[in-house]
């Protein structure tokens, strides 16, 4: 079991190292699109911020407008009373005050809501002025980012060029295996080339072994032809002493000295 565990948990490394790899392929392949994606997303992002921005604004505008119509109105009920006390009617005037104190509470009661709604819109602007901000620095280093991925994958592919390594489809792997091939080939021609030659050779020697025979047979004539001619005349090693007898015939005379 253990042995089949490990199996297994091999075969599950290999797998995710090859999902992996595909992966960082169609990422490398579509790096570009990938970038320009990731901004438009950005975008999309802000367009939201800036749609819930507005409703936030426009219920702050809404409540705003109330509120200073109820804040008018206080006015408008505090300067009649004033108006009706100049009169010298203080029961028009006490009237008068009545509906500003009304007013008045209005007044009250949506100033906490409209606090809130202010201060939500403004935070709001200033979200949205980042974001904008960020989405400009974005498309900047977008820009940035595909010009050094597309220079390091050329410096890549150039190193991978020089070294002679690479992808099964690389031209210079590819002629190495054409140069293998043709070296195998000459190999093997030369091998059969050497196996037709064997019997060949064997000739050569005879051949040789011949001529080595005819050499020898050759100086045995030699030999016979020098002995079959006439010896030399006798030559003695020491001529006679001027005291010994020399005997000369001439015209039938013996001397004797």
């Amino acid at each position: 079991m253990a042995f089949l565990s490990e199996i297994f948990g091999r075969m599950g490394r290999v797998a995710r190292g090859q999902a992996n790899a595909g992966v960082d392929a169609m990422e490398d392949a579509t790096f570009e699109a990938t970038v320009k994606q990731t901004v438009a997303d950005m975008k999309t992002e802000l367009n939201k911020v800036v749609q819930a921005s507005a409703v936030a604004m426009s219920n702050y505008n809404r409540l705003d407008a109330e509120y200073q119509k109820y804040v008018r109105q206080a006015q408008e009920w505090k300067d009649r009373a004033g108006t009706a006390l100049d009169a010298g009617n203080e029961d028009l005037a006490r009237k008068a005050l009545a509906k500003k104190a009304e007013s008045d509470k209005q007044v009250a009661s949506m100033q906490v809501s409209v606090t809130q709604a202010q201060q939500t819109s403004e935070k709001l602007k200033q979200q949205v002025l980042e974001l904008k901000r960020k989405i400009e620095e974005g498309e900047r280093t977008a820009g940035t980012l595909v010009a050094r991925k597309n220079a390091a994958m050329a410096q890549r592919k150039v190193a991978e060029a020089m070294s002679g390594v690479g992808s099964a489809d690389n031209a210079f792997a590819a002629l190495n295996r054409f140069e293998e091939s043709v070296s195998k080939e000459e190999a093997t021609a030369k091998a059969f080339d050497q196996l037709a030659s064997v019997g060949k050779d064997d000739d050569l020697e005879a051949q040789f072994a011949q001529l080595g025979t005819k050499g020898v047979d050759a100086e045995l004539e030699a030999l016979k032809a020098e002995r079959r001619k006439p010896s030399a005349p006798y030559m003695p090693k020491e001529l006679p002493s001027p005291s010994s007898s020399i005997t000369i015939e001439k015209s039938g005379e013996k001397a004797v000295g």
